[in-house]
């Protein structure tokens, strides 16, 4: 196998096993206390297509769906798409652990729910969709996969911003002038862009 393809799958292995313990607090904190929760597409459908790009960047570990390459061929942008994946990487299991019991895998707000203002969400508030993406696109780009690449740009970014207007409708509701404070302060899914 290739030693982008194994460092690839080590970064990805260390991010799910950070990432399994915040979801699995968080899946039980939702259950148990919510207090508003939308429905909408909006809950399940980004998930879910965050769940197959993560199928198709383990396939890709393999060689499937990714282009062939020669010995060295587009060797600096394949390091430059694994530093991606390992910084976003990172900065989403950052963002979903600062969140502490405010942090549910649905569009939710639940009893006792904090509005989180430091760390990274001092400058952005939605990071967990920016780390997901740019880390998703890096992993595409290290395994040089003609399906993962496409798949974020087209369909997981759009779908991760819809869900984020979403997000700030129900915390707009919730938190009031608090919210509206936090956003005039803070980035939407970039820092200083709206």
């Amino acid at each position: 196998m290739d030693p982008i393809n194994i460092i690839a799958a080590i970064i990805l292995f260390v991010s799910m096993t950070a990432n399994w313990s915040g979801a699995k607090k968080g899946l039980k904190t939702s259950i148990t206390k919510v207090v508003e929760k939308p429905d909408t597409f909006l809950q399940k459908t980004p998930p879910t297509v965050s769940s197959i790009i993560l199928i198709m960047i383990i396939l890709g570990f393999f060689g499937i769906g990714t282009i062939s390459i020669a010995d060295n061929q587009y060797q600096m942008e394949r390091v430059a798409g694994l530093i991606c994946f390992a910084v976003f990487s990172w900065f989403q299991v950052t963002a979903y652990r600062s969140l502490g019991d405010s942090y549910a895998p649905d569009i939710v707000i639940l009893k006792n729910h904090k509005l989180q203002t430091k760390g990274v969400y001092r400058f952005i508030r939605h990071p967990q969709y920016l780390g997901q993406v740019l880390s998703d696109l890096g992993a595409g780009i290290a395994l040089l996969s003609y399906i993962v690449i496409p798949m974020v740009l087209l369909i997981e970014l759009p779908l991760f911003i819809m869900r984020a207007y979403s997000e700030e409708k129900i915390l707009t509701n919730y938190f009031k002038e608090e919210y509206k404070s936090y956003k005039k302060k803070s980035g939407f899914i970039l820092p200083f862009i709206g």
